[in-house]
């Protein structure tokens, strides 16, 4: 497939995928997200730092569900251009959900350059059938997972969705990820890897964005995936929405909007907000 002209435009590139320039006041985004996760992490009972490998930042943190029974498990998987972030500032999305009956995971990972993005995806794979091995002894129901993730998160949910479990060794089921909503996902890193701002940190090759890029790969066989963006966001973040849909087809995902008002961080606080669209169409993945 022929490369877009406009990847060859430096200038262009930044505009469009720098995330921090588009919004001025992101910082506020991360100092907010920061404080709701401290609130969440002292009025909810929880468990932090929860090992899920040896390596670097393999550990997670489980926010139960307020109701007992085995519960529908949501694994939340932070953004960042897989640079940058941590869990702390996500977690503060888990107690809306827990107040519906959900058990929330938090899973953090390793960040570039120490690590390929490949490497990050194997990390989530970990992190992912940790969660299905042991999420029945905090009450969650190991058959329910969905993936959530926002911006670089919503990269690697659509990774999951699409991993082929049983061919890891892992001694897991062939589905272990039901469904996954992507937030301001990132499906073809081939321009990712040529923008000028993020090109010293990822050190993206070739072999590897193809590699890790879901809109290059088959659809899943099985589940479903919804994508959402920003209206407010670039023009990029808003091909990629629709990119993944082009590529695995309606069947596969069959909501994909751009989200009025919102940019690329205010989208994802309506996750955590009970009233709104995108917190409904996460419940209703998670009770499917």
């Amino acid at each position: 497939m022929a490369i877009d002209e406009r990847f060859h435009d430096p200038e262009w590139l930044d505009r469009m995928y720098n995330n921090r320039a588009l919004v001025p006041d992101h910082a506020d985004y991360f100092r907010r997200w920061t404080e709701w996760g401290v609130e969440a992490m002292r009025s909810h009972p929880c468990e932090i730092d929860v090992r899920y490998g040896p390596g670097p930042n393999e550990h997670l943190d489980i926010f139960p569900a307020d109701t007992a029974g085995p519960a529908p498990v949501m694994i939340f998987i932070h953004g960042g251009y897989w640079r940058s972030l941590d869990k702390r500032e996500h977690v503060f999305i888990a107690p809306s959900f827990n107040r519906e009956g959900v058990c929330v995971v938090v899973p953090n990972y390793a960040l570039c350059p120490a690590v390929t993005i490949p490497d990050i995806v194997m990390q989530m794979v970990s992190a992912v059938a940790w969660t299905w091995r042991n999420i029945a002894r905090h009450g969650g129901d190991p058959s329910r997972i969905t993936v959530v993730g926002h911006s670089a998160g919503g990269h690697l949910a659509a990774m999951m969705l699409s991993c082929i479990w049983d061919a890891y060794g892992f001694d897991l089921p062939r589905q272990v990820v039901r469904n996954a909503l992507s937030i301001s996902g990132l499906y073809d890193l081939e321009p990712v890897s040529l923008v000028p701002y993020l090109r010293a940190s990822l050190q993206l090759s070739s072999r590897h964005a193809l590699m890790a890029s879901p809109a290059h790969m088959p659809a899943p066989q099985q589940g479903v995936l919804y994508s959402v963006a920003g209206a407010d966001e670039s023009d990029e973040f808003i091909r990629h929405n629709h990119l993944i849909q082009k590529a695995w087809g309606k069947k596969v995902v069959p909501v994909c909007e751009d989200l009025a008002g919102l940019n690329h961080f205010s989208v994802l606080e309506p996750l955590a907000d009970p009233q709104h669209h995108l917190h409904k169409l996460a419940l209703e993945l998670l009770r499917a």
